[in-house]
């Protein structure tokens, strides 16, 4: 396998705040040409128009910025082939477009993988997604006898490796008049695991921490920073905070927050073998960053899209049914979970809207299957119901 005689060159799906302010940041700073695939053309357009962005980080010790080049950006859309090209050179892809968005963007990336060179290395494909093992994910969408053909998979791993990655980094809504600029906190965490690439060099991002067992780091995270992050969101929007900052002023709530983080602490510290004062640290440290008032951020924006943070793998449903199976205390994260199902009909929010319809047409037991995916055969299943009822009859009673 031979390395392109060609500087460094990364496609990238999304070119939201994460893509822009996270990703190509570590990516431009680790030398590698960014290739921003998208969808939005006015976002595509600002991009091939202006040569260069700025990221602001913010935190309690001040602020600083870094500048971004060495760009450019194709509407995925409207020319794929040009991005098949690119995809077919590429020694990275990299993706920060949201968890149910992984089956559109599949295709043109196996065009891409298929359409490689087999003088080449193998094209290292990480999704930046909040959720856990959004690679496999990916893979198993561009695998799909839809997007590649079987008679290709045998020697598909000369062609792409794929690695999954946890990500870990605050960015709150944005300035809509700051234009390509992107403010951040000034932590960041992003793991990767190393395995897929046992017979050859992982690629060279800096500051990457690579490991050779992914899951520990990702639901330590996933049920932390995002168990804590929602927890207050969707606490705060039922007491009409207006962001999480406020939120985290209000006793009762930094005190649901706290116990939340205390529920999910017991499943990470048992499962995963990380000593309790180590995991008592990260959580002090969450419960500060997630406090950050230079981070204005909405309830609304954090809480947005209630039915995927619902779901059975995410961060209420997931270590509450690991905690109950284990008869361990889930019951600050039930409470969460119940302030999420009352997270209905916001504005700007289509699952919302989607989750109050399924609440208002169907019996609490079918609500449960379909949103949280738990089967009446779980110990967490009789819990969520009752919730669930107990929402259901305050809607009714409104």
């Amino acid at each position: 396998m031979a390395q392109r005689n060609a500087p460094k060159k990364a496609v990238h799906f999304g070119a939201g705040n994460i893509g822009r302010g996270f990703v190509a940041c570590f990516l431009h700073n680790s030398g590698y040409e960014v290739i921003f695939a998208e969808v939005n053309e006015d976002t595509v357009s600002k991009l091939n128009s202006q040569k260069s962005y700025k990221v602001i980080e913010v935190g309690a010790d001040g602020t600083s910025e870094s500048t971004i080049t060495n760009y450019r950006a194709i509407n995925s859309r409207t020319h794929e082939a040009e991005l098949v090209q690119e995809i077919a050179t590429a020694d990275l892809v990299t993706c920060s477009v949201g968890p149910h968005i992984l089956k559109f963007i599949a295709p043109v990336i196996a065009k891409g993988i298929d359409a490689r060179s087999p003088d080449l290395t193998p094209v290292a494909v990480i999704a930046c997604e909040n959720a856990i093992g959004a690679t496999d994910t990916l893979a198993e969408f561009i695998k799909s006898p839809q997007n590649t053909n079987p008679d290709r998979l045998a020697d598909f791993d000369k062609r792409a490796r794929f690695a999954n990655s946890a990500i870990d980094r605050i960015v709150p809504a944005q300035d809509p008049d700051a234009g390509l600029d992107v403010r951040l906190e000034k932590f960041y965490e992003w793991v990767v695991e190393s395995t897929p690439f046992a017979d050859h060099a992982p690629p060279d991002i800096k500051g990457v921490n690579w490991v050779t067992n992914l899951q520990p780091f990702i639901e330590r995270k996933l049920y932390t920073v995002n168990t804590g992050h929602a927890t207050a969101a969707y606490h705060g929007y039922i007491r009409r905070k207006s962001t999480v900052y406020d939120a985290l002023q209000d006793r009762e709530i930094q005190e649901e927050v706290k116990k939340a983080l205390k529920n999910t602490a017991e499943l990470i510290t048992q499962k995963h073998g990380i000593p309790r004062e180590e995991q008592q640290a990260y959580v002090d440290k969450i419960v500060r960053r997630i406090s950050n008032p230079h981070l204005e951020d909405a309830v609304e924006r954090v809480g947005r899209a209630p039915l995927r943070k619902l779901s059975r793998k995410e961060r209420f449903i997931g270590p509450a049914a690991e905690l109950a199976e284990h008869g361990k205390d889930y019951s600050a994260l039930l409470n969460a979970a119940e302030m999420a199902f009352r997270f209905q009909n916001v504005e700007g929010d289509d699952e919302s809207f989607q989750l109050a319809e399924i609440m208002e047409k169907n019996d609490a037991e079918d609500v449960v299957k379909q949103v949280c995916g738990l089967q009446p055969n779980e110990k967490l299943f009789p819990a969520v119901v009752d919730v669930v009822k107990r929402v259901q009859a305050d809607t009714q009673s409104d």
